[in-house]
């Protein structure tokens, strides 16, 4: 009897180590991400629990019209070089895995060379061919998830008697045993759990595809709106990416202590391509306008001055015509020609002098419009104000009127104009400045909006402050250094370096490298952005990755 009692109580502690053991697979199971690494942990935990020297895992594939089964993994512990790839296979009956994934049903194989004949499937012996092993025990179970629907199919070949057997053709019978109908149950649950986790795992791929896509469209959006600025943002995800890789390699100086983990050098990937997403909301006209004056603007003033020419002509004819009946006899006039010339000629002569006076200075007054409406160029961070000259003459543009088609006297250029083109620097007023500038928050309020996962919950506020600047003089918030995150750091110097930079800006010229440096460096003199990261930016020539070259 007491021998009866050892050997109950051996097999109830050689059963309850299996169920610990699937306990702690279902929690490591639980944190694996990398669907690789999920797969490889599968398969080591199950032959860790039932002595398996192989395994095998396959998915279903259901991307194309026919599903198919794909041999995504594979172990052997008596032939650990074996080559094994992926590839796909037919989703019938004819093997062992097609079969379990169609039916759901479990094979356990104590010789899978010998099986009934009057089975569908057979087993694939290439393997043993081409490696020279012997595949002998078998045990092939569905992966079914929550829902019971069969995602994959589990494989192990060849229970060992003991753990570290090395199975050969030669001793196969010896070193291998058929499985229980125990282990047959504890790997069915296994292989449950395994599925719940790929299952896991595809949707968590799935929610980043989306975010993936979701953030590819929001760039193609900001593009269509402004196509002026097309690249701008996939150009700086790729210079604040790789920025950002190289802080993690900084060895000394303020940046030694900072490292970005991939989930977080993706999070600023992210914040970079969805920047300037707030542009959708801001006025087309002013995203889209590339000089002072809008296109319709121009061509309304350009109206008036035809209509002032015009009106010129016009009023010098009417003069013309009432000197002549003004002229009392001018067949008397042949007299004094003879002596010194018409005086009704030399009369005509000075309204003609003066009518080309005239639209001359119309003709040099468009000319200083078309001038002054063109934004300036930054090619220093010097500013270049007016000339004297240039100020007098707009002044006097500003009170010169014309008589319209309405007999009314009207400014040639309106006062709203007029104050367009006296803005001193870039095209915009400070009106529609201010409607560029609330591009970030709405890009804030936007991304706020958005579920992000906890891995990309600090994206909105990277994004925010892009425009900021360390001595708080930066918009919307007026933050200062120890308020910027350091990604939003890293995101504002790609963003200021790709501006100056870009060749698909209308209203400006593109701006070398050495010259866009010297003005990244000239912001740091002035505590406006991070000395640190401008000095890593230009000495590992961050810049190269869009090809260019200092």
């Amino acid at each position: 009897m007491p021998c009866e009692n050892h050997i109950d109580r051996q097999e109830s502690t050689e059963r309850v180590e299996p169920i610990e053991q699937l306990l702690a697979i279902g929690t490591a199971l639980s944190s694996s991400q990398d669907l690789g690494q999920l797969l490889s942990l599968i398969l080591s935990k199950s032959r860790e629990i039932t002595y398996s020297d192989a395994g095998s895992v396959y998915l279903i594939d259901h991307s194309d019209a026919v599903p198919k089964l794909l041999f995504k993994a594979a172990q052997n512990g008596s032939q650990p070089n074996a080559d094994l790839k992926e590839f796909a296979m037919p989703l019938d009956h004819n093997s062992l895995a097609g079969y379990v994934a169609l039916t759901g049903k479990s094979l356990n194989l104590s010789d899978a060379y010998n099986l009934p004949l009057d089975v569908p499937y057979h087993l694939d012996d290439s393997f043993d061919r081409d490696f020279s092993y012997r595949t002998r025990s078998v045990l092939v179970l569905p992966m079914q998830d929550q829902h019971g629907e069969v995602i994959g199919v589990l494989q192990l070949i060849n229970r060992k008697v003991e753990p570290d057997a090395v199975i050969t053709p030669e001793n196969v019978t010896k070193v291998t045993q058929p499985y229980s109908e125990w282990e047959e149950r504890i790997m069915r649950s296994l292989a449950s759990q395994a599925a719940i986790s790929i299952e896991r795992n595809h949707l968590q791929q799935s929610i980043e595809n989306l975010f993936e896509s979701f953030v590819k469209a929001s760039v193609e959006l900001i593009e269509m709106r402004d196509p002026t600025t097309s690249g701008h943002s996939e150009r700086v995800a790729e210079l604040v990416v790789c920025l950002s890789k190289e802080v993690n390699l900084v060895t000394a100086g303020s940046l030694r202590s900072i490292y970005f983990g991939d989930r977080q050098i993706k999070e600023i990937h992210y914040a970079a391509l969805l920047h300037d997403f707030g542009k959708v909301c801001v006025p087309e006209a002013i995203l889209r306008k590339q000089k002072k004056l809008y296109p319709e603007q121009l061509e309304i003033v350009r109206h008036r001055f035809a209509i002032a020419q015009r009106t010129l002509e016009m009023e010098a004819a009417q003069a013309k015509y009432k000197h002549l009946l003004g002229s009392l006899d001018h067949r008397h006039l042949t007299d004094v020609t003879s002596l010194g010339g018409c005086p009704y000629c030399q009369d005509q002569e000075k309204f003609d002098t003066q009518l080309t006076q005239a639209i001359d200075k119309l003709t040099r007054y468009w000319e200083l419009l078309l001038e002054v409406n063109e934004p300036e160029t930054r090619e220093t961070d010097e500013f270049r104000a007016f000339s004297e000259e240039a100020l007098a003459q707009l002044t006097e543009l500003s009170k010169y009127t014309y008589r319209d088609i309405d007999g009314q006297l009207k400014p040639l250029v309106s006062l709203q104009e007029m104050t367009q083109l006296m803005v001193p620097r870039g095209n915009l007023t400070p009106e529609e400045r201010l409607e560029i500038e609330a591009h970030v928050t709405h890009t804030y309020k936007f991304l706020q909006r958005i579920p992000w996962t906890k891995h990309f919950k600090n994206l909105p506020m990277i994004a925010y402050g892009h425009h900021e600047k360390l001595d708080g003089s930066g918009y919307p918030q007026g933050l200062t250094h120890e308020d910027i995150p350091i990604q939003t750091q890293i995101l504002t110097i790609a963003d200021i370096y790709d501006a100056l930079t870009a060749s698909d800006r209308p209203y400006k010229r593109r701006l070398t490298v050495e010259t866009s440096l010297q003005i990244l460096r000239q912001e740091v003199s002035k505590n406006k952005i991070n000395s640190d990261l401008v000095e890593l930016f230009a000495h590992r020539q961050i810049f190269a990755i869009l090809g260019h070259t200092a």
